[in-house]
């Protein structure tokens, strides 16, 4: 029974810090874009920080952080869907992107899980009521992209690339996830997540010199403070807090952050950067909400047992 209660509050703490941090780094990042510090240099700068350091902290406190080949591969795949097509994604779209705005459209991330976990890994079929939920996504998506195509002439085309990047980089998000769940390494979590930094700092590296962005580094208190709040709370506190509930809790439950990160992140844009909400952005919120609140507690259909819920999916208990 204590065994019970302490693992239930090592999951509620892991959420915990998950939705809160996790919700002010889009402050972070947009505050690193207003300093012109460019994003592939900021997203390098601030992994291969977090993930030498934490390296060392591993091996400082016994762990084993010694890695095979084949393990190396399957860690840099899933650092780099993470943290270079979902991180780099996100901070790059935010140049052009409002904080709040960028959010919202992350917050589809859940959709895209069951839709993956449902059509690509399982092989099962969402109930109605899922695939209510993944129309009600899809309009709340529409809804806040609706001002940008109406006045895309006065807006102009990068805030609607924007946007549309972030679409992508919450699939690329998304992908990474579900694989971090279903290759099971024996490896230590906090040794899988430095190495998961490491790597999405080499490819992070290679975005900025392709793209020449280390010519145009300007470096500021201001956006080394932001590096450092996202070393801290989004890599150190927030990935590792969410790379350990992937191994323990079912992962549409794990992609309930997105119905909290977007209202922090929309609170902190307004506060800070003086961003505003509007009667779409506020549409779009609670469209989306709902059809991710439908999504994630849909059932599934697996054809032989019957219908699950995603609360019934199996827990993954870590091997460390």
């Amino acid at each position: 029974m204590n065994t019970d209660r302490h693992h239930r509050l090592q999951v509620t703490l892991a959420f915990a810090l998950v939705y809160v941090f996790w919700g002010s780094t889009y402050l972070a990042i947009g505050i690193a874009d207003q300093e012109h510090l460019p994003p592939a240099v900021m997203c390098a700068m601030r992994f291969a920080i977090a993930g030498s350091l934490m390296l060392v902290a591993c091996a400082a406190m016994g762990r084993t952080v010694r890695i095979t080949l084949a393990e190396g591969v399957r860690l840099a795949v899933i650092g780099c869907l993470l943290l270079v097509g979902g991180n780099f994604g996100l901070a790059w779209a935010e140049q052009w992107v409002p904080t709040g705005f960028a959010a919202l459209i992350v917050a589809v991330t859940p959709i895209w899980f069951l839709l993956l976990e449902t059509f690509v890994f399982r092989g099962d079929r969402l109930s109605r009521r899922g695939l209510f939920g993944v129309a009600l996504g899809i309009a709340g998506v529409a809804a806040l992209f609706w001002p940008r195509f109406e006045h895309r002439a006065t807006l102009g085309i990068m805030p609607l690339l924007g946007a549309t990047i972030l679409l992508f980089s919450s699939l690329s998000w998304s992908i990474g996830s579900v694989l971090s769940r279903k290759w099971q390494m024996k490896v230590d979590p906090f040794t899988a997540t430095a190495w998961e930094m490491l790597f999405a700092a080499i490819g992070n590296s290679m975005v900025a010199v392709f793209t020449g962005e280390y010519h145009r580094v300007v470096v500021t208190r201001r956006a080394m403070l932001a590096v450092l709040y996202l070393v801290v709370f989004g890599s150190w506190v927030g990935y590792t807090a969410y790379i350990w509930l992937l191994k323990h809790v079912p992962t549409p439950k794990v992609a309930t952050y997105a119905y909290v990160n977007p209202l922090v992140a929309v609170f902190l844009g307004w506060l800070v950067l003086s961003e505003r909400l509007d009667a779409y952005m506020f549409a779009g919120t609670v469209i989306i909400v709902a059809g991710v609140a439908l999504v994630t507690t849909a059932k599934i259909h697996d054809g032989s047992a019957g219908a699950i819920t995603a609360d019934a999916l199996p827990e993954v208990e870590s091997e460390a």
